[in-house]
């Protein structure tokens, strides 16, 4: 018999778990949804669709999902138009998929977009905004214009485009400044070496809500491998540092891509929540340590950790290592912060 390929329904079928503490309600604040084919890692030959039925698929797995934040990922951009409208098309791509959310009655309801805008925009960056307004049906809650790059992007599977210098860039932080002054957040999504740059940017903007997705991305492959203690200890000073602003909220997940390091994207079977526990707790009870549970919210980064473990494992791996705090502390890790942040 033939080992199914990982990160398919076959090969996560082969690691489910019941559910611990399932009445648990949950807002998962960062998940991604495109059609079939849609070109990305890391998934290099187009990836499967991830529409509301797969959604609804993961968050029906025995959690009490109750709603989610999609984040943006250039899925559905207008094919022609101005350049700083096109990714208007996937806010209105989105925007259709959560009306279905509300009125399906099947599942978690998609209750806040993250969307993509330049913003080095300057004069064309507030047309921008207006128009992911109007076309978020009461959604949109701000903007992810992510930093990553890595001078080794061919030993990464997803790597990043953002610009050299860009959290330094007076246009770009002009751009997240007139988020915080219209009430929108900015979310973030860069490589642990650019932790720094970011903390900057942090301190510079202090009137912006910021978002940190996934821990500043610990990279463990390519020039990275073997590296993990060495970068966990400079991890953990920087990790600190911008835990002292107090603008930045920190999402906690996304530490299953395969530019982690962890190796299960390549495994005959997905990670267990124990495994997942055992190799990753101290990054997550650090960043608890440091921010406080009500600056920290749990995020599954579905589908792109799909490659690794299924949703119902991510989970239950979540409320084991959220078990040494109190209830309201968990209360604000699983559900609070997130509902604070993206008002929902």
């Amino acid at each position: 018999m033939s080992t199914p390929t990982p990160g398919s329904q076959a090969w996560l079928d082969l690691a489910r778990e019941d559910a611990i503490d399932p009445d648990r309600p949950i807002i998962d604040p960062h998940h991604h949804l495109w059609h079939a084919g849609t070109p990305g890692a890391p998934w290099p030959a187009g990836r499967p669709a991830y529409l509301l039925g797969d959604l609804w698929g993961d968050t029906n797995s025995g959690h009490r999902i109750v709603k989610t934040v999609f984040i943006e990922c250039r899925a559905a951009t207008r094919p022609d138009g101005p350049d700083h409208l096109k990714p208007v098309g996937e806010t209105e791509f989105v925007a259709r998929i959560a009306r279905a959310s509300r009125d399906g009655g099947g599942g978690a309801v998609i209750a806040g977009i993250v969307a993509h805008a330049d913003l080095r925009g300057g004069p064309l960056l507030g047309e921008a905004l207006d128009a992911h307004a109007q076309a978020g049906d009461g959604l949109f809650r701000g903007i992810r214009h992510s930093g990553a790059r890595d001078p080794h992007p061919e030993a990464l599977t997803i790597p990043g485009r953002g610009a050299e210098g860009l959290y330094a860039d007076p246009a770009f932080r002009a751009g997240v400044a007139r988020l915080g002054e219209r009430g929108l957040s900015f979310d973030t999504w860069h490589y642990h070496h650019q932790n720094p740059a970011f903390a900057d940017l942090a301190r510079a903007v202090p009137g912006t809500t910021m978002v940190l997705d996934h821990f500043g991305t610990p990279l463990g492959v390519g020039p990275y491998a073997g590296q993990r203690e060495a970068i966990f200890s400079q991890w953990q000073r920087d990790i600190a540092a911008i835990a002292q602003c107090p603008n930045v909220v920190a999402k906690l997940g996304g530490l299953a891509m395969p530019d982690n390091g962890f190796g299960w994207d390549r495994r005959d079977r997905p990670a267990s929540s124990d495994e997942m526990v055992d190799a990753q707790a101290r990054w997550y009870h650090h960043t608890i340590d440091c921010f406080g549970p009500g600056r920290c919210m749990f995020e599954s980064n579905f589908p792109v950790d799909r490659r690794s473990l299924p949703y119902g494992v991510y989970w239950n791996a979540m409320k084991k290592i959220a078990a040494r705090y109190s209830a309201a502390d968990q209360q604000m890790l699983f559900h609070d912060t997130a509902a604070r942040v993206y008002t929902l």
